[in-house]
């Protein structure tokens, strides 16, 4: 298959032959792996089906084990694998993710009726279980190998280090998606907010200046955890548990000290700096300091306003007003989304679904995008993002 696809990059009579692609996200909620089957017209992606496939539990805990420093101790005396080190750890769930990466895929191109031959490329970004840009690496999880193997499909991978080979934070990367999709015709700024497990802006250009965009903390990858610590949900419907408790002002003052909050953009962060085990700490040492008690629910309202103001705080001290363009699961989030609209009285807080684009597919589409951007030998990153010296074409690309 793709037989034309050596080492050279596509010109336009290929794309007509192969006009789709597939991208493919699984973000630091660790909720499931998302795929999206899509074709450009005239640079615009046009959704033609999507599928998600929720992790199995070995793998999501083998995933989880991993994004955490010395975490996969306990994973190693649990399984019956045989496993005798962190890398065991990870040359298994690689080759897991790339097994599982492709039945998603094969069952994504069954629902649309669409044959291997036709789609060009796939992007899979792969699991981030391990994101240091103060060191200057990231790691991605899968083995592209399998996924093209089993598909017979170029696959895209190893988006970021390029951009940190030239400087950059490697992240976020959607923003030169958003920039290429979203940049509205019109006055006034326009703001592309993605509430994933980690929450990430993108102030277009509107073609008066240079992108800004960067990762303003925790979303999802906090609310998640405690909701499905407490009660066994996955995550919390429509913030509904959140809504009935009560924030507590004095904790989430305290949480706002995190020192990412304060770094200046580019910046880029994950479950290294956000989790479970930091809330721990935090929560431990505010009752040490406080004598009432709260209830898990009110917990779960102070992580909301977390999210909301670490997002409102960022966005303020780069423009006063504009649109809201909200993507990620947390758009489908109705508490969430109505605090933001109270801490930003002067933005117009909406989803990206106005846009054409289903919220919970843009993270999708942006490594559609991408994999479409190195196919073509085009660049990826944004350096006014990332921070890079310069920009360059992303990922490393496996020939079927």
């Amino acid at each position: 298959m793709n037989d034309f696809l050596h080492n050279e990059s596509l010109d336009w009579a290929h794309l007509d032959a192969q006009p789709y692609f597939i991208g493919m996200m699984s973000g630091t909620s660790l909720d499931a792996l998302d795929a999206v089957l899509c074709r450009f017209d005239d640079e615009h992606p046009a959704v033609i089906e999507s599928h998600s496939v929720n992790f199995p539990d070995d793998l999501k805990a083998a995933l989880l084990a991993l994004t955490m420093p010395n975490g996969v101790h306990d994973f190693i005396k649990e399984n019956q694998l045989g496993f005798e080190s962190e890398l065991d750890v990870f040359g298994w769930a690689s080759v897991f993710y790339g097994e599982l990466a492709a039945q998603v895929v094969i069952e994504l191109l069954a629902k649309a009726g669409i044959d291997g031959e036709s789609v060009c490329a796939i992007g899979c970004h792969g699991q981030t279980v391990r994101h240091r840009p103060q060191w200057h690496f990231s790691l991605q999880l899968i083995d592209p190998n399998v996924l093209t193997e089993r598909t017979g499909i170029a696959v895209v991978s190893d988006f970021r280090r390029r951009d940190m080979a030239v400087g950059g934070q490697g992240a976020p990367l959607a923003p030169a998606f958003h920039e290429a999709i979203f940049n509205l015709d019109e006055t006034g700024d326009q703001v592309v907010l993605n509430l994933g497990g980690i929450a990430n802006i993108t102030l277009l250009s509107n073609g008066t200046r240079e992108v800004i965009g960067f990762d303003t903390g925790c979303a999802n990858l906090l609310l998640d955890g405690w909701v499905k610590r407490h009660t066994g949900a996955n995550f919390d419907k429509n913030g509904d548990w959140a809504k009935s408790g009560k924030v507590i002002a004095p904790l989430l003052e305290q949480l706002l000290t995190h020192p990412f909050f304060g770094k200046p953009y580019p910046k880029s962060t994950g479950r290294e700096e956000f989790h479970l085990t930091w809330l721990d700490a935090e929560l431990e040492k505010f009752y040490k300091n406080h004598e009432l008690s709260y209830t898990p629910a009110d917990v779960q309202a102070t992580l909301v306003d977390l999210t909301v103001i670490s997002v409102a705080d960022a966005l303020t001290k780069i423009t006063p007003s504009g649109k809201l363009f909200v993507c990620g699961g947390g758009a489908l989030n109705g508490y969430l989304m109505s605090r933001l609209a109270h801490h930003l009285p002067s933005w117009q807080v909406q989803s990206s679904e106005v846009l054409g684009v289903p919220p919970t597919l843009v993270e999708s589409l942006a490594f559609a995008w991408l994999a479409r951007q190195t196919m073509l030998s085009r660049t990826g990153n944004l350096p006014s993002v990332t921070g890079a010296s310069q920009g360059v074409v992303l990922g490393q690309v496996c020939f079927p």
